[in-house]
């Protein structure tokens, strides 16, 4: 059966083959030297591949096309089960409509999920009501993670933007090349570094740069670990669910931004709501109130698992230090660690570093 070891021949095999712009590009080895030149012991002289070599890349990329995965089901009423508002600026509470103020909210980044409205009010708990005008949209997102039907053949991942592929790696895309859309789900046959970062083969002269991917990476499991449990990669921003040494499921996820860091480490969860209020940084910049967060999982201290109803920027750190999902995935996430799971363990690491 084919296996991640594929990756690495075909890195080898198009390392000789691809014709590359310029010095400088490696496999984790000697640096390439420039078409057409001849190694003098500083660089190593670029060949190329057989006829038949090239049939057995090419014939690979037809018969895994894309990886053999099923996304999960989305469910539009669970996405709209609450009627989510984002509120604009500070804004006062009434006990009813031209009614008497019993609060206020304070500017931040917060949201009401509201219940009743009444010609310009809003009602976002029972018997408190706002002005319409303070409240805006929320934008729930679609996305959503994969089951993982088989070992994988070639490692995988997510755009995680618009992208236009490049015919070499560390090229310009060209003119008129189509624009692949952000969240296609897609096959790393290939990759070779250019000025130190990696370029991935997703097709046929179709190379992207590495951080417009989010990439799946297997993790070995901790010693002690056994069942359901969950790795959450820092660094490419992936949450891979498994059952003992088996990946069943992966998504993006958005951790914590620089200044509110999601820690690493070994833990397991220890609570669990399905629907739950969240606040922190009272009387600062970064200040937040968020109503009915679903499906939530506390795995460290106040750090949790859960859904996200506010941004659509999966891939990329995003939060106070939680570990946002989208409310898909997040449900799914929930359900699959009940009963003899509700414990799970949760190991977060990174598997490269920041720059």
């Amino acid at each position: 059966m084919r296996n991640f070891k594929t990756w690495f021949i075909l890195a080898a095999l198009l390392l000789a083959f691809q014709v590359l712009p310029t010095a400088g590009v490696s496999a984790d080895g000697p640096e390439q030297c420039p078409p057409g030149a001849e190694s003098d012991g500083g660089c190593v002289a670029v060949a190329q591949l057989s006829p038949i070599e090239l049939r057995v890349l090419s014939r690979e990329i037809a018969t895994h096309p894309a990886p053999n995965v099923t996304p999960i089901t989305l469910d539009e009423n669970l996405l709209r089960n609450n009627n989510y508002q984002r509120v604009l600026e500070a804004v006062t509470i009434y006990d009813a409509p031209n009614g008497n103020p019993i609060g206020t909210l304070d500017p931040g980044f917060n949201f009401f999920t509201t219940i009743n409205r009444v010609d310009n009010w809003v009602e976002v708990n029972p018997g408190q009501w706002v002005q319409e005008e303070y409240l805006g949209g929320a934008r729930v997102s679609e996305f959503r993670g994969i089951l993982i039907n088989e070992p994988p053949a070639y490692p995988f991942g997510w755009l995680l933007l618009d992208t236009r592929p490049s015919v070499r790696p560390g090229a310009e895309p060209e003119r008129g090349t189509d624009w692949i859309p952000r969240y296609t789900l897609v096959n790393l046959y290939a990759r070779v570094i250019v000025d130190g970062w990696e370029w991935y083969l997703i097709s046929p002269d179709q190379w992207v740069h590495q951080t417009r991917v989010g990439k799946i990476t297997p993790v070995e499991r901790p010693e002690g670990v056994s069942g359901h449990w969950v790795a959450i990669d820092l660094y490419e921003q992936t949450l891979i669910a498994y059952e003992d040494d088996r990946m069943v499921f992966a998504t993006l996820v958005s951790s914590g931004l620089p200044d509110w860091p999601t820690n690493e480490g070994l833990f397991q969860i220890w609570a669990r709501h399905e629907e739950t209020p969240m606040s922190g940084a009272e009387g600062a910049p970064d200040f937040y109130y968020l109503e009915e967060v679903p499906w939530t999982m506390y795995f460290d201290n106040e750090i949790a698992l859960h859904g996200t109803y506010w941004h659509d920027g999966f891939g990329y750190r995003h939060s106070h230090g939680c570990v946002n999902l989208t409310i898909t995935d997040a449900h799914w996430l929930y359900q699959w660690t009940q009963g003899s799971y509700e414990n799970a363990y949760v190991y977060v690491y990174s598997s490269g570093e920041y720059r």
